[in-house]
C-alpha cells in the first residue's frame, strides 16, 4: 500500500505528574530528516525518539515538536556547604578572640553569610519518559494514518493514469502495420508516377519496404513498455517504501516512449506519444508524493 511524504499527528498523554504533547509535521524530501523542536532537558531521550519515527517514516522532512507540563508541586532542596561553614564558625572565632567579644553559639548566625545554604529546585524527569512515549506513539499512529489516506487516493489516481497508458500503447502497437502499408502504397505511387507506365521492379519495392519496416519498427519499445506498466502495478502493493522504484519505472517509461516516437513516421503515432508523455508526467509529479 502507498504512502504519501506528507503528513500529520499530534497527541496528548499524561499523568499525575507530567502532560506531554507531541506534533508531527511532515512535507516532501528526497531522504528522512528529522528536525526536533523541544526542551534541552528532553535530548537525553532524542536517540530513541529517533528510532521509533524511524520505524513508522522512511523518507521527508519531518518536523517533531514536543512541550511539557510539570505538574507536580515544586521540590525545593537546600543544600549545606559543611566545609564553607567550617570556615566560616573558625574565622569568627579567631575575630572573636582577637576583639575580645563573645564568640557566636547560634546557627542562624551563619545563615546570612553567602554560599553555606544553597537553594536547589529538582530537576527530576525519570517519570516524563513514559508520557512522552506514549504521546508519540499516539502522534505516529494519527500521522502515519494519514499518510495512508493520501497514498490511497495518490494510487486511486496512478491506477486510472495507468490505465489510459495501456490503453495509448494497444493503439501505437495496432498501428505498427498500417504504418508499414502506406509506406509500401506511398512507395508504389511515386515510382508509378516516375515510371509513366513502364514496367515496376516489384523487387525493388519490396526491399525499400522491408528496410523502412525495420527502421519504423518499434515492437521491442511497445513489449518493455507493457512490463514496465505491469511491473508499476505490482510495486504499487507492496508492503515497504517504493517511491524510488517508482521513480526510476517512471524514467524508463519516458525512454520507450520517446523512443516510439523517435521511430515511428506517423502524424497518429506522434499525437499518442505527446499524450502517453503526458500521462506519464503526471504520475511522476504524484510520485515525488511517495514515500
Amino acid at each position: 500500500m502507498l504512502k504519501s511524504m506528507t503528513g500529520f499527528g499530534i497527541a496528548v498523554a499524561e499523568n499525575a505528574d507530567f502532560k506531554v504533547t507531541v506534533e508531527l509535521k511532515a512535507v516532501n524530501q528526497r531522504f528522512l530528516e528529522l528536525n526536533f523542536h523541544m526542551g534541552r532537558q528532553l535530548s537525553q531521550w532524542e536517540d530513541a525518539l529517533r528510532q521509533k519515527i524511524s520505524k513508522t517514516a522512511a523518507r521527508g522532512k519531518v518536523d517533531i515538536y514536543i512541550n511539557y507540563v510539570d505538574k507536580r508541586e515544586g521540590k525545593t532542596l537546600i543544600r549545606v556547604d559543611k566545609n564553607l561553614a567550617l570556615a566560616y564558625q573558625s574565622a569568627l572565632n579567631e575575630l572573636s578572640d582577637t576583639l575580645h567579644i563573645p564568640r557566636p553559639d547560634d546557627a542562624a548566625v551563619y545563615v546570612n553569610f553567602p554560599e553555606i545554604l544553597q537553594v536547589e529546585q529538582s530537576t527530576e524527569l525519570t517519570d516524563l519518559q513514559p508520557v512522552l512515549y506514549q504521546a508519540l506513539e499516539e502522534a505516529l499512529a494519527a500521522f502515519d494514518a494519514m499518510r495512508r489516506t493520501e497514498g490511497a487516493h495518490i494510487e486511486a489516481d496512478f491506477a486510472l493514469r495507468l490505465d489510459k497508458l495501456a490503453a495509448m500503447r494497444q493503439h501505437v502497437m495496432e498501428l505498427a502495420p498500417s504504418i508499414v502499408n502506406n509506406r509500401r502504397t506511398h512507395l508504389l505511387a511515386m515510382v508509378e508516377e516516375a515510371l509513366a507506365g513502364k514496367e515496376l521492379d516489384e523487387a525493388r519495392i519490396i526491399q525499400e519496404t522491408a528496410i523502412f519496416a525495420d527502421r519504423v519498427n518499434y515492437t521491442e519499445e511497445v513489449v518493455r513498455l507493457e512490463s514496465h506498466i505491469a511491473q508499476f502495478r505490482r510495486i504499487m502493493t507492496a508492503a515497504e517504501p517504493v517511491g524510488r522504484k517508482l521513480d526510476f519505472l517512471i524514467q524508463e517509461l519516458n525512454r520507450e516512449t520517446n523512443t516510439i516516437g523517435s521511430k515511428a513516421n506517423s502524424t497518429e503515432v506522434a499525437q499518442l506519444v505527446v499524450d502517453m508523455k503526458s500521462e506519464i508526467e503526471k504520475i511522476r509529479e504524484q510520485v515525488q508524493n511517495i514515500e
